[in-house]
């Protein structure tokens, strides 16, 4: 029985393993190279930004956006709960502040409490935009003109996604993307900045410019990682098997976590900030050609699930049609009063649901939560949510008889 899967390399197809397999063999291509450029490049023009400065990461790409801010000890940033405390480690990484601000129904930062959130201290506001369904984001650059702060875009979850027409990373001073193993394309780790905000354009190629390549072992567990996932680990995950090597690939450090225990305890790791190697690059050119047709199938996907849902009480629809919004779903989220029963049962079937986003206010859930300095209570609304939502699949790899799979065990 196939194995599916929310967040065990979900974008991979074969010309992906095939490249990467090939690449490992490549050593001189692993960090510089003409394919880094060539990224950003495709990137500008395919969204018409002005400027693309691609990073190892979404972290990194962050804290570039933060440093080019001049954001430091003393000054707070405000985002939402809900959220990964991969957006939150690089505010602690240079000595800032994260403040919390509660949701919406629709899983992004609530403007009305961003307002009451605002301090003296307060110099930028972060929107993510939540598993590629865009937030209210002109209601919220209003609120940071009034108050003369900077808005930061969180564009991790939301590439290709559409607010009034204009893809998401077009309203804020700076943005950032996250190319990692489990978002809309990926190179296994990966981001991009892109910068709306002349006064802060120059910082941020300073800063790429004077930050060094990763290790060549780091390069190499990337390179890794799409090759043992698919034709080793996931054809074997049914069983004991493939979870316990994939245990031993990464208790081992032969493949890299998406998220670390140091980062769980508000610290980042040593591999960032570090710039683009020339090998993910790569990597994620070849992902960015299927784009389009990645966001049409989620598209697809999600509208298979809302109408197999519809009419379930069990579970209650999150993301409502908009017309000023076109999201591009990077999971499609439902709530549901026992989700972990939901999560236990359709293993059962072979359905892994377990995609870390659940049970907290900043996910995964082992975070520490005075660490990343949430305060518990302090956002009822995006707890509540985290305690009730259950993420479903919407990658290249789900078929319409997966969907059909999926229902028929929730």
């Amino acid at each position: 029985m196939k194995t599916i899967s929310i967040s065990l390399s979900p974008n991979t197809e074969r010309d992906d393993v095939s490249l990467a397999f090939g690449l490992i063999f490549k050593p001189w291509k692993w960090k510089k190279g003409r394919e880094i450029k060539d990224l950003e490049r495709t990137f500008r023009n395919y969204f018409g930004f002005k400027n693309a400065f691609s990073f190892n990461s979404g972290r990194s790409s962050l804290i570039a956006i933060l440093k080019a801010m001049e954001i430091k000890e003393g000054d707070d940033v405000i985002l939402q709960a809900f959220t990964c405390n991969a957006a939150v480690n690089p505010i602690l990484y240079v000595g800032a502040r994260p403040i919390f601000a509660d949701i919406n129904d629709d899983l992004n930062i609530s403007a009305a409490e961003i307002i009451k959130k605002i301090t003296n201290k307060t110099k930028a506001v972060i929107v993510q935009h939540t598993f590629g369904y865009p937030a209210d984001i002109d209601e919220i650059r209003k609120i940071c003109i009034t108050k003369n702060l900077y808005l930061i875009e969180d564009c991790a979850h939301s590439l290709g996604a559409k607010y009034k027409d204009s893809f998401c990373g077009s309203y804020g001073d700076a943005s950032f993307f996250s190319f990692g193993r489990d978002k809309i394309i990926s190179s296994v780790y990966g981001g991009m900045v892109t910068v709306n905000n002349d006064a802060l354009l120059e910082k941020v190629s300073h800063f790429q410019k004077e930050i060094e390549y990763p290790s060549f072992i780091w390069i190499l567990q990337q390179l890794l990682h799409p090759v043992l996932m698919n034709r080793i680990v996931l054809p074997l995950y049914g069983s004991k098997v493939g979870r316990g090597l994939l245990a031993i690939f990464i208790n081992l450090n032969i493949l890299s976590k998406a998220v670390t225990s140091r980062e769980n305890q508000g610290e980042l790791p040593s591999y960032f900030p570090k710039r683009m190697p020339n090998v993910l690059a790569i990597l994620a050119i070849n992902q960015f050609k299927k784009l389009d047709k990645f966001n049409e199938h989620r598209k697809e996907i999600a509208q298979e699930y809302e109408s197999l849902l519809a009419n379930k009480k069990e579970f209650r629809i999150i993301f409502k049609k908009d017309k000023d919004r076109e999201a591009v779903f990077l999971k499609y989220p439902v709530l549901n009063v026992n989700p972990s029963k939901v999560v236990r049962e359709t293993r059962k079937s072979g359905i892994y649901l377990n995609d870390g986003w659940f049970g907290s206010a900043v996910v995964p859930p082992l975070t520490s939560l005075d660490k990343v300095c949430y305060i518990a209570n302090s956002c009822p609304r995006a707890e509540e949510i985290a305690k009730r939502i259950v993420c479903l699949p919407t990658h290249i790899n789900i078929t319409r008889e997966d969907v059909k799979r999926i229902f028929s065990s929730l």
